[in-house]
C-alpha cells in the first residue's frame, strides 16, 4: 500500500529531479528603472518564485516591489485603491460610501513621528520597496503592451504609491458585531445564549457594563462598519478581510519541533496561514537576497517583506493570537449641538474633517468624517442624541505594522527578533526555530489596557471606559527550548494555566480540534520527519466526526438506518474521495439547525443563528433541559431525524447510488476574479476549477465552508511551508493557485492541481539549487 506521507514529499523530490534534468533554456531580459542604486538580478525559477539578487538590503526590497507589481500589479492596486479610499474615481458614485468608509480610519495623527519612530534601516527598505512598485507601474504605462488585462478592459491606469500612504491607511478591527449581538441579548434577559455561538475562552462571565442601556443598542450602530461588500456585480464582489465568514474562520496551524524530535537531527518548523480561498491568492512568493540578507517566503501582496519562511539563519511562521483590539463606545450627543458629545462630566467637541471624494461621471462627493477621543464615530444620530466610536488598536500612534516584515526579516536571532516585535501590532503566535537548533514561540501585538470592562459588549463613551494605554509583547507569554521538544498553535486558548486575568487579551480563541489532533501527532512521535510534517498539513481526521459517531443510536429509525450504516464504516476522516464524510457534513448541518430550533427562544433566532460544534457535541452527549422535559428521547428524536433527513438529502445532491458518492463533489474548489461579475473580466480571466477538496474547517487541513448554502472551499490553507532548518534547499512550499493573477502567465494555475492534491514543491534557496532551475533572469539597472 503506498505510503501517503511519502508520496506528498517524494512528489517534491521528483519535480527537483525532472526540473533539473530539464534544465529549462532561461529567457534574459534587461530593463531600465529609476531607484535601485545599483543593478539587481531577477532570476525566476520553473515554479514561478523569483530571487532578487541585490548590492545591497534596500535594493533586495525594491526588487520585491518590482516583482509583486509584476505579478500581481491589479490586484495591490485594488487594495490600495480600496485603502486609500479612491474606487469611485474609476467606478463611480456607487463606491463613494465605501471611500468615505476607508478615509475615516486613516490615521489622523502626526506621519511623520509615525516615520520617526521606525529605525532608519527599516525605512529605508519601506521607502525602496514603494519605490519599486512605482518602478513597475511607470514600465507599465510607459509600455501599455505590458499592462495588465483589467487595466485595459476597465479604461483605468494604477495608481502611483507613497509610503505615507501606507502608513496612513489602518483598518478597522475589532468584534464590534459581536459587541452589538451581545448587547441585543442581553436587552431580552437572554445574554447567556451567545455561549451557543462562540464560547469564551477563557471561561468568563460576561455583565452587562454598567451605564449601557442595552436596550437602545441596534445594528444601527454598526454604522459603515456593515458596509462588507464592495458593488460590482449582484453574484461576487471583492471579498472583506474583515467580513464576517473570513473572521469567523480565518486561522492558521503552526509547529516547531526541536533537533532533538527529529529525523534530521535539525529543526523543523511548519505553517500554513488559512484565509479565504475564492479570489486572489493571498501571498506572493520571493526570495530576496544582498549582503547582510537573505530571506524567502511568502508575502502578502503590497506589504514589504516576507510574513511565513526562513533567513539563512532561521525559520518563522505565524498564526493568529487573539488580543481584543477594539470596542465600540457608545456617545450621548448634545441637546442642542450634536457635534459635541458628553465626556469627562463635560461636553466635547468633534474633531471634523471634510473630504472632497472625487466621483467618476459626477461632482465630487463632499463628505464629514468625525473623531471622537476614542477613535472614528462610525454612526452618528442627532435625532437619537446617538453616535457610535471605534476604539481600535490599528489607530494607535505607532500602530500601522507597514514595517514589521522587514524588520522580522532584517533580524539575525531570537534576541535581535525584540526590535522587530515591538513594530507589530496585530496579535500572532510567532514561530521561530534557528541553525544552532534553539526553539522560540513569542505572542507578539499590542493589547488595549481599559480604565474597565473586559470588551465584550459595547460601553458608554462618557470618559469611564476609555483605554489608556497599550501593552506590547513583553507583556505577553513565550517560550524558548521547551522540554518536550515541540510546540503548535492552532488558533487555540494557549495562554498559560496561571496566566493573569487582568492580563486576559481576549475571550475569542477557537475550539481546539486542530491544535489537539496536532499534539496527539507530535507527542507519540520519538522522531518527526519532514514527510510527517506535510502529512499533518494534510491530515483530514474530524475530531467532531469521531466525537459524533460514538453517539450514533443503537436502534435508529427504519428511516435512519442507512444513513447510520453508513458512518458506523467510517474512519472519521473527511477525505476527498469519501461518501461517508458528504453524507456527515449533510447531517451535521441538519442537525445544527435542529438543535438551534430547539434551545433558542423564537425572539432570539435572529440573533443566533450558528451553534459552535462543542456545544452540539456537549448536548448531543449531555442532554439537558433546554431540550425539554425529557432531554434524552428529544435529543434520540432530533439525531434520528436528522440522519434520516441528511440521508434524503445526500440522495438529491449526489445521486441514488451511495457506492458514488464523494465529499468532493460537494466540496469544490473555484477560484475567479473577484470582478467576474463584469462580463468582460470574467471573459478574459477563465476561473480555475475542476478540483475537489477534502477537509473542513475543523480539520488540520483546514478547508471550510464559504458563506450561505453551498457546500465549496470557503477558505483554508492557501500557502504552505515545511522548513529543515539549515539544509534550506530541502524545504517545501504550495502557494494556490500560483503566483501571477494574469491568466496569460505559466503560473497563474501551475500550483492548483499539486495544492488539490497535496503535492509540495521546493522552496529552492541555494544559489546553485535555484541557478539549476532557472527559468529567466530580468536585469533591473538604474536608469
Amino acid at each position: 500500500m503506498l505510503n501517503r506521507r511519502s508520496f506528498l514529499l517524494g512528489s517534491a523530490a521528483t519535480l527537483v529531479a525532472t526540473a533539473a534534468a530539464a534544465r529549462p533554456l532561461s529567457v534574459v531580459r534587461q530593463r531600465q528603472v529609476s531607484g535601485p542604486g545599483a543593478a539587481i538580478d531577477i532570476v525566476d525559477d520553473v515554479f514561478g518564485t523569483p530571487h532578487i539578487r541585490a548590492a545591497s538590503i534596500p535594493d533586495a526590497f525594491f526588487g520585491q516591489g518590482y516583482v509583486v507589481a509584476r505579478d500581481r500589479l491589479f490586484q495591490i492596486d485594488l487594495s490600495h485603491r480600496r485603502e486609500m479610499g479612491r474606487l469611485s474615481e474609476v467606478f463611480g458614485p456607487r463606491f463613494a460610501e465605501h471611500d468615505a468608509a476607508a478615509r475615516l480610519f486613516h490615521y489622523r495623527g502626526d506621519l511623520d513621528a509615525e516615520l520617526a519612530h521606525v529605525p532608519a534601516d527599516v525605512l529605508a527598505c519601506g521607502r525602496a520597496y514603494v519605490a519599486g512598485v512605482n518602478a513597475r507601474i511607470d514600465e507599465v504605462l510607459a509600455d501599455p503592451s505590458l499592462l495588465p488585462l483589467e487595466y485595459r478592459i476597465l479604461g483605468i491606469r494604477p495608481l502611483k504609491w507613497d509610503l505615507r500612504d501606507l502608513v496612513r491607511a489602518r483598518d478597522a478591527a475589532g468584534n464590534a458585531d459581536d459587541e452589538v449581538r451581545r448587547a441585543q441579548l442581553a436587552a431580552l434577559g437572554l445574554l447567556d445564549l451567545d455561549a451557543i455561538i462562540a464560547p469564551l475562552r477563557p471561561a468568563w462571565t460576561m455583565q452587562v457594563p454598567e451605564g449601557l442601556d442595552a436596550a437602545a443598542v441596534s445594528e444601527a450602530d454598526l454604522g459603515v462598519l456593515r458596509l462588507e461588500r464592495l458593488p460590482f456585480g449582484p453574484d461576487i464582489a471583492v471579498p472583506d478581510p474583515a467580513g464576517a465568514v473570513e473572521r469567523a474562520n480565518a486561522g492558521s496551524n503552526a509547529w516547531t519541533v526541536a533537533p532533538s524530535r527529529t529525523t534530521t537531527g535539525r529543526p523543523i518548523l511548519a505553517n500554513d496561514p488559512h484565509l479565504g480561498i475564492g479570489g486572489f491568492g493571498p501571498r506572493h512568493v520571493a526570495h530576496l537576497s544582498a549582503p547582510g540578507l537573505d530571506v524567502i517566503g511568502g508575502g502578502s501582496p503590497g506589504l514589504p517583506g516576507i510574513m511565513q519562511g526562513h533567513t539563512d539563519r532561521f525559520a518563522f511562521g505565524r498564526t493568529n493570537f487573539h488580543i481584543d483590539q477594539g470596542d465600540l463606545f457608545v456617545l450621548e450627543l448634545h441637546p442642542e449641538d450634536p457635534e459635541r458629545y458628553r465626556h469627562d462630566g463635560g461636553w466635547k467637541r468633534f474633531d471634523r474633517v471634510e473630504e472632497a471624494i472625487a466621483v467618476k461621471g459626477a461632482p465630487p462627493r463632499r463628505v464629514t468624517l468625525r473623531y471622537s477621543v476614542q477613535g472614528p464615530v462610525i454612526a452618528h444620530d442627532p435625532a437619537r442624541r446617538r453616535a457610535t466610536a471605534l476604539a481600535t488598536v490599528t489607530m494607535q500612534p505607532g500602530a500601522s505594522g507597514v514595517f514589521a516584515m522587514i524588520a522580522i526579516n532584517l533580524a539575525k536571532d531570537w534576541t535581535s527578533l525584540r526590535r522587530a516585535w515591538a513594530l507589530h501590532p496585530s496579535p500572532t503566535n510567532f514561530h521561530y526555530a534557528d541553525v544552532e537548533g534553539n526553539t522560540g514561540w513569542q505572542v507578539i501585538g499590542y493589547m488595549p489596557v481599559r480604565k474597565r470592562g473586559d470588551g465584550l459588549l459595547p460601553v458608554p463613551g462618557d470618559g469611564s471606559y476609555d483605554w489608556t494605554g497599550l501593552r506590547d509583547f513583553t507583556a505577553l507569554p513565550s517560550e524558548y527550548n521547551p522540554a518536550k521538544g515541540w510546540f503548535a498553535s492552532a488558533n487555540q486558548n494557549n495562554l498559560p494555566a496561571n496566566w493573569p486575568r487582568e492580563r486576559i487579551p481576549a475571550f475569542s480563541f477557537r475550539d481546539p480540534y486542530r491544535y489537539e489532533r496536532i499534539a496527539d501527532v507530535l507527542a507519540t512521535q520519538d522522531r518527526h520527519s519532514l514527510a510527517d510534517s506535510v502529512a499533518l498539513q494534510h491530515d483530514t481526521l474530524s475530531t467532531p466526526a469521531r466525537q459524533f459517531l460514538a453517539l450514533l443510536p443503537q436502534n435508529p429509525s427504519e428511516a435512519a438506518r442507512p444513513a447510520v450504516e453508513m458512518l458506523r464504516r467510517w474512519d472519521a476522516r473527511i477525505d476527498v474521495g469519501s461518501g461517508a464524510a458528504a453524507l456527515f457534513q449533510i447531517v451535521w448541518r441538519d442537525l445544527g439547525k435542529r438543535m438551534l430550533a430547539a434551545i433558542v427562544p423564537a425572539r432570539a433566532r435572529a440573533l443566533v443563528t450558528e451553534i459552535a460544534p462543542s456545544v452540539l457535541l456537549g448536548l448531543l452527549a449531555r442532554p439537558d433541559a433546554r431540550l425539554g422535559a425529557n432531554p434524552t428521547a428529544a435529543r434520540d428524536a432530533m439525531l434520528d431525524a436528522a440522519l434520516a433527513g441528511g440521508w434524503t438529502s445526500a440522495h438529491q445532491l449526489l445521486g441514488p447510488d451511495p457506492a458514488a458518492w464523494r465529499w468532493s463533489t460537494l466540496h469544490q474548489v473555484r477560484i475567479r476574479h473577484p470582478l467576474s461579475a463584469i462580463p468582460a473580466i470574467a471573459a478574459a480571466f477563465p476561473p480555475i476549477e475542476g478540483e475537489g477538496s477534502g477537509g473542513d474547517g475543523y480539520t488540520v487541513m483546514a478547508r471550510w465552508l464559504g458563506g450561505g448554502p453551498g457546500w465549496g472551499v470557503g477558505g483554508g490553507a492557501s500557502y504552505l511551508q515545511v522548513i529543515d532548518v539549515g539544509a534550506w534547499d530541502n524545504s517545501l512550499m504550495l502557494n494556490l493557485p500560483g503566483q501571477s493573477i494574469d491568466p496569460r502567465s505559466p503560473h497563474y494555475r501551475d500550483q492548483f492541481q499539486p495544492w488539490a492534491a497535496g503535492r509540495m514543491r521546493p522552496m529552492l534557496f541555494s544559489r546553485a539549487a535555484v541557478d539549476t532551475q532557472a527559468a529567466a533572469r530580468t536585469t533591473l539597472r538604474p536608469g
